[in-house]
Order: C-alpha cells, then structure tokens, then sequence
C-alpha cells in the first residue's frame, strides 16, 4: 500500500480508475470534495475523485484560514447557520489539532462603530449559547484599558471597549490535504490534475466522466453509480456540460488577503475590526507574520488565477491604517498577498457581502449531484448531507447498505495525537525525536506542528539523508518534506510543494525565493520532467512569486 498517495503514481492510479465502477465520483478536489470522499469511503462506498488543478488549489487554499463560528451571520439573523458552523469548529479541532487551533479574538468597538458594548455583549452571548462553545472559551467584555492592554496598535480615539471570544485558525490547503490522506488510506481513489472533459450518459442517466490527464495528457473513461459536482467557483460550468443549469446560479466574489512581516505590523492579538463601509476585518498573526483580509467585490475574470488589484490592496491598506493609525503602513510594506474565490448562491438584490454562505444540493435530471456555496468550517456536516442523499438513492438501486456516517469522531491525517488536550505532550515528544534525527528543536517543532502524527514519516526522512549523505543542495528539513510532499502527498509541481503542501508562498515567501531552484531540480529527477517542463513550471512559480507581491496590472498575462 505505500506510495498510494503519490505524485509518482499518478499515471497508474488513473489506469486502474479507468478499469472499474465506482459507486461515488467527486469531481473536486477543494475541502468540500475531500470531506464527501472520506465520508462516503468510510460508509462502504467505492469512491474515487479527481481535481483539474492541484488539491485546495481554489478556494481551500485562499480563505482567511479561520475555521469561524460565523459571528457576522448573526447580524443577518442565520442563527441556524450559526448554531451548525459554531458546533464544527470543535468537531474539527478534535480530528486535527495539528492544522487548526483556537485563537482569542478581540473585537474593539468604537464610537459610532457597527458594534456597541451591548449590541457586542448581546451577540458574543448569543454566539456562545448557539455555538455550544466551551465555558473556558466564553465571551469576556473589556475596558478600553483592558483592551488596550490586549493590543496597544488599537487607535485610542473614540475606543469603548471591546468584545474577547475565541474562533479557530486554520491552515485550510493542509486541512483539505489531509482529510483528502485519510479518505485515500481508508480506499478512495483521488488524483489530482485531472481534469473531466466530456461526461457520458447512458440513456439520459450520468454514467461517468472521459477525463484528461492535465500534465501528461491521458484520456481515462471513469465510470460511476453516482457522480458528485464539487468544484466550487466551477460548479456552473459543469452543470453547463450536463445542460442542467436551470433556477439558482452560482455568484462569485473576490476576496483578498494581504501579509506583512511582524517586525513592520508587530500585532500582538487578534483582531475584527468593522471598516468605514460597515464590512468586517480580520487581522491576525501567524508565524512572525501579520496578515489581514479580507475584500469582498463581485468577480468576473479568470477563475483560476484571481488577482488582489491594487484597488483591492488600497482598501485593506486604508482599513488597517484606520484602526492601527500609528502603524502607517504602505504598499512597498506588503511582504504577500493572495485572492481566493466564493463560490455563493446568487440572490437578487443583495450586496456580495450580504448574500449567504448557506450550501444547497441541486439534483439534475441525469442523475448529478451538485453541491454549491458552503463555508470551510462546515465542510464535515455538508459532506455528511451530500453523502446520506447518496447513501439513500444508492440504496434504492440496490447498491449497499452502507454505513451510516463516522467522521464525527475521525481523526484526519495527521490527527492521531490522543485528542486536543493531549496535543502539547505530542509536539514535546515529536520535538525531542526531532532533534535526535539531527534537526534544531525549532525546526522540529514546526514540523511536528506541521504534520501532526505523519511526522516520524519526515523525520525518517532527514535520518535516511544523513546516512546517505546526498543533499541535492537541499537542507536536511527541506529534502525530507521535499520527497515527503512528492511520495505521500501527491506533489506533482513546484507550486503544490510552495504554496499548497507548506504555505510558504504566502507567509515565507524568502524562503521559497531561497529554495525554488534545488527543489526544481530534485523535483525534476524524481519525477522525470523534461527540459521543457522544468521551464514551464520555473515559469508558472515565478508568476505565482509575482503576483503575490505585484497588483494584477502590472502582471503580465498567464501563459497556459
């Protein structure tokens, strides 16, 4: 079973996909695609799913990374919405406290301000109570010294006080990566730049996909009882090729999020702010960084590469300027940025802020299940839905039974650590084994952090390296997670290994300009690419590096 998972079997894996009948295919391979494969492989059902891009390459890998309770749904009176979301966040925490953690957030509020001391303690009260959050993690109301104290970048002019509660942050491409690890070890079949090109139908009833290997240009009939439209921003576009897109349209909005070094922006706390036009705003710090986000404009352009604008940029810039008034920061401050998409359903008449983040399930007359819009954080409920309705029709076909859902309390990938509680005693553990391979406590710890109960796999790695003595040009850390990322993660390009599988194009970006070409080149042995391939793909990482520190109009175009 090893290497199942791999970049360097990708070609096999889509042979074999082409060669029996799934019960399940997802096309999709964001959070909302991983969650339905591991659901519907853990029931007993035969799953598979392929993505045109690299897995959480759409918007999983571009949110504000918080796993939120959605307290801003309450000002649009979405209690359901809320209640549901608040009670994931723990769920979510519990199977992988390596990728997501709890997170203090203060909410100052000042005169004039959307929120006041009672509307704020009225709504952090309501939050808490429909959210079920956990007494330690109540609500506190602040003083304006309190609050200052909390975090002394705060603008001092017109401050009241502030609101304290707790959201959860996230690494969102690591979360959707190993939810999609855990439904691959428990039999699903998921590969990724594969991209469904022409759907077949057998008497008007969707049958299957002809898919095309998008890096080495195979073509693969996958057959299936049930197909699963999960592609997020592109779920129109398919249900344009099953000429069922009738009633309710997906809306697209653009949101932007910008990074600053810490040194430049040292915010020390958490904070969601309101801005002049009344939307809400995050800043946070993470890893030395600071960053803030997020924009919200209606969008239309090139799905696949959305871009912060310097319109965009100026807006943050002002909005952060506004709040943390000593700071001044300016363009030339930005260290990173990246856009991401929202795929919502559209509603007449609303303001791309307004319209709700609540998923819905169309069913075409052939048979395709698509879900569309949806939040990162109920990524696990809207699965469990889409996979009961599978479940039950498959059921009626005769298929089955199957299981009913158990990902409640299923640890993902990586989250094999004995619970949240016992977390800190894994990363001192993990840290001490680390350092004994030969690495800094620090860089063990990131690690750890990093990969959760994978970890020994990468510290096997570094241990295997030291004995063979080849480095490549790569450090010992960078080489493991290196052949780690290619040979248990599926990496397939550089672009997967620097912004999807470690981030690092967003909140390291130094280091990626550091590494880019050893790792090109180790890339380039272990996965047989030819000159050609090594310029394309030099070339689409260059671009990524540029557009993140670049406005879109001063990017040259993408060459595809």
């Amino acid at each position: 079973m090893k290497h199942m998972f791999s970049g360097m079997n990708r070609r096999n894996k889509l042979e074999e996909m082409a060669n029996g009948v799934y019960d399940v295919l997802i096309i999709g391979g964001g959070i909302t695609g991983a969650g339905i494969a591991l659901d519907a492989q853990m029931r007993g059902m035969k799953t598979a799913l392929i993505e045109m891009q690299d897995f959480a390459a759409g918007t999983s890998s571009r949110s504000t990374k918080l796993v939120h309770g959605g307290l801003r749904y309450l000002k649009q009176f979405e209690v359901k919405m809320v209640a549901e979301v608040g009670k994931e966040r723990a769920v979510v925490y519990e199977n992988g406290p390596h990728v997501t953690t709890p997170e203090w957030m203060l909410l100052p509020f000042y005169e004039g301000g959307t929120f006041g001391a009672v509307t704020t303690s009225v709504g952090l009260r309501v939050y808490d109570f429909l959210a079920g959050v956990k007494r330690e993690e109540r609500r506190k109301m602040l003083s304006i010294e309190e609050t200052l104290g909390k975090e002394p970048l705060l603008r001092t002019q017109g401050l009241k006080g502030g609101g304290y509660y707790v959201e959860y942050r996230t690494d969102d491409a690591r979360l959707t990566i190993e939810v999609m690890k855990k439904a691959v070890e428990a039999g699903a079949d998921a590969v990724n730049y594969t991209k469904a090109e022409e759907l077949l139908y057998d008497g008007g009833k969707l049958v299957g996909v002809k898919a095309r290997d998008v890096i080495d240009g195979g073509e693969y009939r996958i057959r299936a009882r049930k197909i699963v439209n999960a592609t997020g921003p592109w779920v129109d576009t398919l249900r344009e090729l099953d000429r069922s897109k009738s009633g309710k349209t997906l809306r697209l909005t653009k949101g932007v999020h910008l990074v600053f070094d810490g040194v430049r922006f040292p915010l020390r706390q958490a904070i969601y702010f309101d801005t002049a036009d009344g939307r809400m705003v995050f800043a946070i710090p993470r890893d030395g960084k600071t960053y803030v986000g997020t924009t919200d404009t209606d969008y239309v352009g090139d799905t696949v590469h959305p871009r912060a604008t310097s319109g965009d940029r100026d807006y943050l810039l002002a909005a952060c300027n506004h709040i943390f008034p000593e700071l001044r920061l300016t363009a030339s401050d930005i260290e990173s940025s990246w856009a991401g998409l929202r795929p919502l359903i559209y509603e007449e008449g609303k303001a791309p802020s307004e319209v709700s983040r609540r998923d819905e399930i169309f069913v075409s007359p052939s048979g395709m299940l698509t879900i569309a819009g949806g939040k990162l954080t109920g990524y696990r409920k809207m699965a469990e839905t889409i996979t009961d309705l599978l479940a039950g029709k498959l059921q009626a076909e005769g298929y089955g039974p199957f299981a009913p859902c158990a990902t409640r309390r299923q640890p993902i990938s990586g989250g094999d650590v004995g619970g949240s509680h016992r977390f800190p005693d894994f990363v001192r553990q993990m840290t001490e084994r680390g350092e004994r391979a030969g690495l800094s406590k620090e860089t063990a710890k990131r690690l750890t952090i990093r990969y959760g109960s994978n970890v020994p796999a990468v510290f096997d790695r570094v241990q295997s390296r030291t004995k063979n003595g080849t480095d490549h040009g790569l450090s010992a850390e960078v080489e493991a997670m290196l052949k780690y990322g290619i040979e248990e993660e599926m990496v397939a390009k550089p672009v997967d290994f620097f912004i999807r599988r470690t981030g690092a194009v967003f909140f390291d970006i130094a280091w990626v300009r550091q590494w880019k070409e050893p790792v090109i080149r180790f890339m380039a042995e272990r996965l047989g690419y030819s000159e050609e391939r090594v310029r394309d793909y030099a070339e689409e990482l260059e671009l990524e590096l540029r557009a993140a520190v670049m406005p879109a109009e001063e990017l040259e175009p993408v060459h595809s």
